[in-house]
């Protein structure tokens, strides 16, 4: 055998079809001819010559030369001696005749930056996650709860004996899981852990899109962390990133000695709020490599879902340019054709291999049928980060109670658009940077207030239609921003009203999940009816959550400090009603206001409806009401 590749392929990788290219590209391991050795495949169309070098030849430049693959702009070769855990670089002479050494792009793992080199690496593991995967289709279907704990894992927690390092992936598998599954999350979702040489970009400029960042240990210990995630019946979902990349000479920049992964023209392939540079996704086999990367992810690392970053600065050609910035597409629209058409293949490609995955978009604008399929005119994606509810959300939750009569459709306009998408109600690590505060400093008022208000927001955001999402921290109120060169502020749990915040949440994330109500018809109008969006001089709202079997919650929020008496709700089912959830429960650090864990209805007709109850609503809260049984 003189290659590893066949001619299917070469073919599929050249028509941008080769959705696992990742098989044969890179180094792969192997003997030739009774030597133990690495094939190496690297794709640099239009080089003079191409040569690998490592630590199998003390970094001689000239030894081992790669041959091209006929005309399909891949070289590759075999290299005895190369083997498990040799660093290695590719040396491409440009077409100008210059010598660019450059790390594999299909390279499993990495050397620690600032060091560049690729290194060797099987990927052999044994998983112990049989019963997550085969069960995976019922466990993330989407009539099931979804609650997603962001994390950075560099982050997290960090071990202050050692110098505040961040812990390993295999310190995080002795921690991380029992923390979540305690806490009542369904998923964590990482931020990028892709390889990454500068660390304070959070993993956004990914420069190794196939291998995990070694900062925290080898590829089969981040293995072991989402094993061991799984056997708590945690999903993961893994943060990734088609739509820039850096600049660093070492990675995909002019791979070539040209444009090769991006546009030459900066109006099409650099990015001015990155400084980074646009895949050229109209090359096929650019698509090729980044579609492969992302099934890279779901199959060797068992992943259960892709959050794809930056959607909305991949749709537009004139996204964050001015006048004269961009270049119209070839109707003489704003629309990048070519980036559309990727993502609809990405989608496809995904859930026709993994139909029991989801991916998600971050797109912030009013794009239709983002997450429609692409039979029906969709970009196919799963879900879709609700970005306007958490800006309104956040605007109301910062006035002072006062005024907020004047601003309830800040918070009940989303029923206008709630199902044109499925969506995932997000607090991320985007809302606790750059000075816009902690969510805890968003909140109005004195101490109590801000607490009582916190509750009151994710009271409200798990009674909402959609999937839930709350960065790390955020679950007991760190009060500073989020700070990636420390740990989070864990020493605020033993403080009383931060546990109490803890206790909130932990139990928001089992009445939700337990509930079906609550979480069953997450995507559809069936799920949800209003009963009362229009007492704004009271500042109250009110509306039920229903599953297919017309079990009933009513959610009811009150957002003034004033605790409301003998407030009238109508109801069509008469009987008693459980208080299920009081966020101003005094085990939560409210002032004990509620209804005596239920209420029975009145044959008094309101709201248009039948019967009615007669309720407590507590200051700067939201309460949970469960349909339970008839008067016997």
């Amino acid at each position: 055998m003189d290659t590893l590749l066949t001619s299917d392929d070469i073919y599929l990788f050249n028509e941008g079809t080769n959705y696992r290219s990742y098989l044969r590209m890179g180094a792969h391991l192997d003997v030739k001819d009774g030597a133990e050795g690495t094939w190496f495949s690297v794709w640099a169309p239009g080089a003079k010559e191409v040569h690998v070098t490592g630590d199998f030849n003390y970094w001689n430049r000239e030894q081992y030369a790669l041959r091209t693959e006929g005309t399909s702009g891949v070289w590759s070769g075999f290299v005895p001696q190369a083997v498990h855990g040799h660093n290695y670089k590719f040396i491409i002479t440009s077409p100008q005749g210059h010598k660019i050494e450059k790390a594999d792009p299909y390279a499993f793992y990495s050397e620690e930056a600032p060091k560049t080199a690729s290194k060797i690496w099987n990927l052999d593991y044994q998983w112990q996650d049989q019963e997550w995967m085969e069960n995976r289709k019922h466990l993330q279907n989407t009539n099931q709860g979804m609650s997603i704990y962001e994390i950075h894992l560099g982050s997290w927690r960090r071990n202050p004996e050692q110098g505040g390092r961040s812990l390993t992936y295999r310190e995080l598998a002795e921690e991380l899981p029992r923390y979540v599954k305690d806490m009542g999350f369904s998923h964590v979702e990482f931020m990028p852990i892709m390889e990454h040489p500068f660390y304070g970009s959070w993993g956004y400029q990914t420069t190794g899109y196939f291998a995990p960042t070694c900062r925290y240990g080898t590829p089969q210990d981040l293995m072991y962390l989402i094993d061991r995630l799984h056997q708590e019946n945690i999903g993961v979902i893994m943060d990734w990133v088609p739509s820039h990349f850096p600049e660093d000479s070492f990675a995909l920049s002019r791979f070539n000695g040209t444009h090769l992964f991006e546009h030459e023209d900066p109006r099409l392939g650099f990015h001015p709020d990155w400084n980074s540079l646009i895949f050229n996704y109209g090359r096929h086999e650019v698509r090729s490599f980044l579609i492969s990367s992302a099934i890279f992810w779901l199959e060797k690392y068992h992943v259960d879902g892709l959050r794809v970053d930056a959607v909305a600065s991949m749709l537009y050609l004139d996204y964050s340019r001015k006048t004269g910035e961009w270049i119209p597409n070839r109707f003489g629209g704003r629309e990048n054709i070519e980036a559309i058409e990727f993502l609809k293949d990405l989608n496809e490609a995904v859930y026709s291999q993994f139909p029991d995955v989801h991916t998600i978009a971050e797109e912030s604008t009013a794009w239709p049928k983002v997450s429609a399929p692409t039979y029906a005119g969709g970009l196919g994606f799963g879900m879709k980060w609700d970005m306007g509810w958490m800006h309104d959300t956040f605007e109301y939750f910062r006035k002072n109670s006062i005024h907020r009569r004047h601003h309830q459709n800040q918070l009940t306009f989303r029923m206008m658009y709630a199902f044109n998408e499925n969506f995932i109600l997000s607090i991320s690590h985007d809302e606790v940077v750059y000075g816009k505060g902690s969510v805890y400093e968003k909140m109005s008022g004195d101490e109590w207030q801000k607490f009582a208000n916190l509750r009151a927001l994710y009271s409200y955001m798990y009674a909402m239609p959609g999937k839930k999402l709350l960065f790390m921290g955020c679950e007991f109120a760190q009060k500073t921003e989020w700070n990636h060169d420390g740990s989070l502020d864990w020493h605020l749990t033993q403080e009383k009203p931060h546990a109490q915040i803890q206790s909130l949440i932990k139990d928001l994330n089992h009445v939700y999940r337990q509930e079906s109500a609550l979480h069953e018809l997450d995507f559809s109008a069936a799920g949800f009816e209003w009963l009362d969006a229009s007492d704004a001089n009271n500042s109250v709202f009110s509306f039920f959550r229903r599953d297919g079997d017309k079990n009933t919650v009513l959610c009811i929020f009150n957002l003034t400090p004033i605790p409301r008496y003998n407030y009238e709700v109508g109801v069509d089912q008469p009987g008693i009603w459980k208080e299920i959830l009081n966020s101003d429960a005094e085990i939560f650090g409210g002032s004990g206001h509620g209804n005596f864990g239920e209420v029975t209805s009145n044959p008094q007709p309101a709201h248009g409806r039948q019967h009615s109850l007669m309720l407590t609503l507590p200051p700067l809260s939201g309460v949970y009401f469960k349909y339970a049984r008839t008067v016997q």
